[in-house]
This record gives C-alpha cells, structure tokens and sequence, in this order.
C-alpha cells in the first residue's frame, strides 16, 4: 500500500547519470594558420534552466555584475516523465537478488515500472567554431541512441544498461547586429532516457533453489498422472566437512558464489500420481481429484 516509506534515488541517479556524459567535454583555439593549438578550454556544465543563463547574460551586458558569464558553456534540465507502456512487464512478476551485504539471503523483488525521462541539452557560446566543436564531441555517440551503465539498486547490484536517445536538435542565433549587443549562439539538444523505477525492496528474504524437478505426462490433461520424473540438485565439487570424502554431505553445505555441478536423476512411474505443489508429495489422481470436488467424506 501507499505510505511504506522507500527511496532509490532512481531520479537522482538518472540526472547524474546524463549530466555525467557531457562534464568533461573541450574546445580549442588554433593559432593563425589554423594548425597548432594556442589554449584549450573545458566547458563548464551546470543543471538548471535556459533563462537562468540567458538572464545572467543580459545582466553582463548591462553592466548589473562585474564578473561576466563565461562563454561557452553548457546547461541541462530535466524536462519530463512519461511511463513507457512499450517497455511494460507482467505487474505481478518478480525476479530474485540477493543483498550484498551477506551475499546469501535472497529477496523476491517485483520488476521495476519503465518511465522515459526527457531532457534539454543548451550549448551556449558566442564563436561559431566554439559551439560546433561541442556539438561534433557530442553527435556521433548518438545513432540515434547511446547506451549508460547505472547502478539503480546497490543494495542488490541491480544494475541496469539506460539507453540515451537523441530526439531533436535546435539552434538559434540571438546576435541583432548591434554593437552594444553580445552575440550569443545557442544549440539545443533534446533527449530521451529509458529508465526503471523500483519498488521497495522487502526485507525478507528466501534461500536458493536448491532443487528442480519437472514431471512428463503423456495426457495432455490439468494434473494428469506423472510417467517420468527429472530432478536436478546441485553437486559440490570441494570437501565442505573436511572427511575427505566429496559427497552428498557436501552438497547440502554449498553457498552462493561456490562453483558447483550438477546431480541429475531421470525416475519412470506406474503408479497413476500425480505431484501435489500445496502438500509436496505425490498423490493419487483420483483421490486428489476427489478431494479438490469435496468428495472425500463418506
């Protein structure tokens, strides 16, 4: 229910995750002949709105502050949230994960709810070869798309690969040829993020499976009498009990992250049962068919 209070800082990790991307992006100046480096500049990235630097600048230009924005830079926001219904999974499907902290308990988590998040990449600068020196950086990781890597839930290392899609691409030219104006070049770059929202993550926790078993019928009938029976346990490859014997007292004593094989045991049956999930035991057909009718009483 609403009120179980829980946070992933999914959003969070999104954001830092798409700004991470464009930190570390450089422009250089060339000397006259256009062929040896002169200075080398990285340009600054900040989260907020457009208008907040675009106010900034028109505040340069009147003289309001003494330190003027420094051109180019870059600035991004996030825009918008849409579920993704494309990328939507069974509501009641889980998977399971275990906790780093011990490594062995197991926890049923349901899958994540996929959302698309929208965000404006603003390039601002006011040489032309300044802003498409960053725009070339940037463009061809983008065919349309550009895969990240986020640890969305540390807790179970559920890490997910967020695929950057590269929408639209707009740029204007806010220079009016007035010499009291300062020309500003603007480029502006529209993503999508696919990206998974979890719920919380419930504190208790399961074992392995241990054991696999599947029953084969030749009736092609609900509950139908099992003929064949093929189990599969896992085999331990290590003496756990130190009596320098590798057998089945050492395959109960396997723990998560040991390697291990497999025992696999194929049974035939006559004997008209049937495998029992609610009791784990087989049973007859007919009195489990009998019983489920409540026909059981004399």
């Amino acid at each position: 229910m609403l009120g179980n209070y829980f946070y992933h800082r999914g959003i969070r990790k999104t954001v830092t995750a798409f700004g991470t991307l464009f930190n570390n992006i450089q422009i250089r100046h060339f000397d006259d002949a256009d062929v040896n480096p002169v200075s080398v500049l990285k340009v600054p990235l900040a989260y907020g709105p457009i208008q907040k630097f675009l106010a900034r600048i028109e505040q340069n230009a009147s003289g309001d502050r003494k330190t003027a924005l420094t051109l180019p830079r870059m600035s991004f926001e996030m825009t918008s949230i849409d579920y993704d219904a494309q990328r939507k999974s069974s509501i009641t499907q889980t998977f399971k994960a275990s906790k780093i902290e011990d490594g062995k308990s197991v926890n049923k988590v349901f899958m994540p709810v996929p959302y698309n998040i929208g965000f404006e990449l603003n390039i601002m600068g006011k040489l032309q070869d300044d802003v498409h020196q960053i725009v070339e950086q940037i463009l061809p990781y983008f065919q349309p798309a550009f895969n990240i890597s986020v640890t969305l839930i540390p807790e179970i290392n559920e890490k997910r690969d967020l695929p950057i899609t590269l929408n639209r691409i707009g740029f204007r030219d806010d220079y009016e040829d007035n010499f009291s104006t300062r020309r500003l070049l603007i480029y502006t770059l529209n993503f999508t993020v696919k990206t998974y929202f979890f719920n919380e993550i419930p504190e208790d926790s399961q074992g392995y499976i241990k054991k696999v078993q599947v029953d084969y019928a030749t009736d092609a009938i609900l509950n139908a009498k099992r003929e064949v029976r093929y189990t599969v346990t896992p085999k331990a490859l290590q003496d756990y009990n130190n009596d320098n014997i590798i057998d089945s007292t050492d395959d109960v004593l396997i723990e998560f992250g040991d390697d291990f094989g497999f025992n696999d045991e194929i049974v035939e049956f006559q004997d008209f049962k049937t495998y029992s999930t609610s009791q784990g035991i087989d049973v007859d057909v007919w009195k489990w068919k009998r019983s489920m009718m409540g026909l059981n009483k004399h």
